[in-house]
């Protein structure tokens, strides 16, 4: 493609609302363009790399015997009947002329399922696995980070059948298989760690991660290959024998207007660890309780799935009053109609200090005998230094983005929808399912934050808009544009991954924009053309390389 032909305009200034490299550089490389918050158009230098990013998924999911197809973004809000309270006001609905309600879809468990609820009755046509790569919805409320969190964004999803459980760990281990292929095609540094399965449900999920400072979501790593996201990673209990430790008695002292932790250890004089925090939430289950030690932090999703809620939130003072309590002072003492989770470490704890449900007022020297508790669990958040609940060894964090997510989700949906097939005695089963999706744009996005400089992009030559980018220098030389455009000729092939900067711009702006929209290799066409030299540049490395035009054609692959 010559650029005097192709829709393009490079900005060298950021754009006002970015805030990470790939929303900066993907603008100003002329790739997408805002129409909107979390609302983007592709233009033809990005459209390309998304559709190389797409083939690639192409050939990795149909390797692994899925089978594509197209399902409508438009959808009547009927199907998704049985959960839309739990997408609450994350789903766009809307009304046709007649009045009739529709929504865009943000996901497609639900129309898959009575798509193959229609068209499989029988073991023999099982397994199967579909998949579609196509337009999401959700109003995000924030909306942000460019094509890392959008309201309209690209995915894959793919959804295998099975009549087993047995099945489904074959069908789960091969999109895992290839979804470790696609990554590494890409070439991320990246780790598949175990996840929460939130609101998809199901018994078991993996979720992908690229290594990225700006990534929204921290993870769990040890050098055994453990990896966890923090929702889900798991603390090790380790039972401390406190047999021989004396237990004081419990006593009530006054903490005048100290209310936090932090205060209380400077206010006592001890250290974090000797509290309990009490953390008070209002759910749809009840109102929970939640305790750990005082140096810890509860980790929401892992309390949600203890008690069964699908919906938490921190409560109010007047939720807090009626559990028999006072905020700031809450302790697991003498309280009404309040379900109490508290993390394994309180076991350990010994003499330990709790609100005392009364303002200004705590308890010191308490212990489990003091206190009411119904559920011990796992409630903490994982952290850098903890033990491996694999190996025993120690775990560190590492930030990153989330590009594919799969989830075992067995029969959720397919009996919500009476998906069922006859087994080999003729009796009715429902299917069991898995759900696979990997965020096409996001990918998008995340291989430009692990791909770039301070001069733009580096993009991996499989999704590099071009491969090459022929810059004649001075457009004005006879020779060098004689040079370029024979180069051109004799590079281009049939696949047209070959670029030819054959505009009025300077050599500088356009060795600019050639390092800003990452092409792999960039070939100048200079001064060097009187005697049959050019010059390649390697974009990742930088090193360059003068050659005879001869041993560029003869070496260009």
């Amino acid at each position: 493609m010559k650029l005097t032909n192709m829709f393009f305009k490079t900005f060298r200034e950021n754009p006002a609302n970015a805030e990470i490299n790939s929303h900066k550089l993907l603008v100003r490389a002329g790739f997408i363009k805002q129409m909107g918050n979390g609302i983007f158009m592709y233009l033809p230098m990005g459209l390309r790399v998304l559709e190389k990013l797409k083939k690639i998924i192409r050939e990795e999911m149909n390797r692994a015997g899925a089978i594509e197809l197209q399902m409508p973004i438009l959808l009547p809000q009927e199907v998704y009947a049985n959960r839309l309270n739990t997408f609450g006001n994350t789903m766009y609905k809307l009304k046709d002329s007649t009045g009739k309600d529709f929504c865009l879809g943000p996901t497609h468990e639900e129309p898959f399922t009575y798509l193959v609820k229609e068209n499989i009755k029988s073991y023999k046509q099982l397994p199967v696995t579909l998949y579609q790569i196509q337009n999401k919805y959700r109003d995000e409320i924030r909306a942000r980070f460019g094509l890392q969190r959008a309201k309209e964004f690209i995915m894959k999803d793919a959804y295998s059948f099975d009549t087993s459980y047995e099945g489904l760990d074959v069908s789960f281990d091969k999109m895992k298989d290839a979804y470790n292929a696609v990554f590494k095609r890409l070439g991320f540094d990246f780790v598949a760690v175990e996840a929460d399965n939130g609101v998809m449900g199901g018994s078991g999920s993996t979720e992908f991660m690229v290594k990225a400072d700006i990534g929204e979501d921290e993870i769990i790593v040890c050098d055994c290959g453990y990896g966890a996201n923090t929702e889900k990673a798991e603390c090790n209990f380790i039972p401390v024998d406190n047999s021989n430790v004396t237990r004081n008695k419990m006593e009530m002292v006054k903490t005048p207007s100290v209310k936090t932790i932090e205060e209380l250890v400077e206010f006592l004089n001890l250290k974090s660890e000797n509290f309990v925090k009490a953390v008070v939430y209002s759910t749809d289950k009840g109102v929970v309780l939640a305790l750990c030690r005082g140096d810890r932090e509860i980790e929401e999703v892992k309390l949600q799935n203890t008690v069964g809620a699908i919906n938490i939130e921190m409560a109010t003072a007047e939720q807090i009053e009626s559990i028999g309590s006072v905020a700031g002072f809450v302790g697991a003492v003498g309280l009404k109609n309040v379900t109490v989770v508290a993390d394994n470490d309180i076991k350990n704890m010994v003499n330990f200090v709790i609100g005392a449900n009364k303002t200004d007022y705590h308890y010191i020297n308490a212990n489990l005998e003091d206190i009411h508790v119904d559920i011990f669990a796992d409630i903490k958040s994982a952290r850098a230094g903890d033990v491996c609940p694999r190996c025993g060894g120690i775990v560190k964090t590492v930030r990153g983005i989330e590009v594919g997510h799969i989830f075992k989700l067995g029969t959720r949906y397919t009996e919500a929808l009476d998906c069922k097939y006859l087994d080999e005695n003729g009796k009715e089963q429902y299917m069991i399912m898995g759900c696979y999706g990997i965020g096409v744009s996001r990918t998008l996005s995340a291989l430009v934050e692990q791909n770039c400089d301070d001069k733009g992009m580096c993009l991996p030559e499989c999704v590099a808009p071009y491969k090459l980018d022929i810059v004649i220098a001075n457009k004005k030389d006879e020779t060098q544009n004689a040079l370029a455009n024979e180069i051109y000729s004799k590079v281009i092939g049939s696949d047209d991954e070959v670029l030819l900067d054959d505009r009025n711009e300077s050599f500088g702006v356009k060795l600019k924009d050639a390092e800003l929209i990452g092409v792999p290799y960039i070939l100048i066409v200079g001064k060097g053309a009187q005697d049959g030299k050019v010059e390649l540049i390697e974009r990742k490395s930088g090193n360059r390389t003068e050659m005879t035009v001869e041993e560029f054609i003869k070496n260009y692959k």
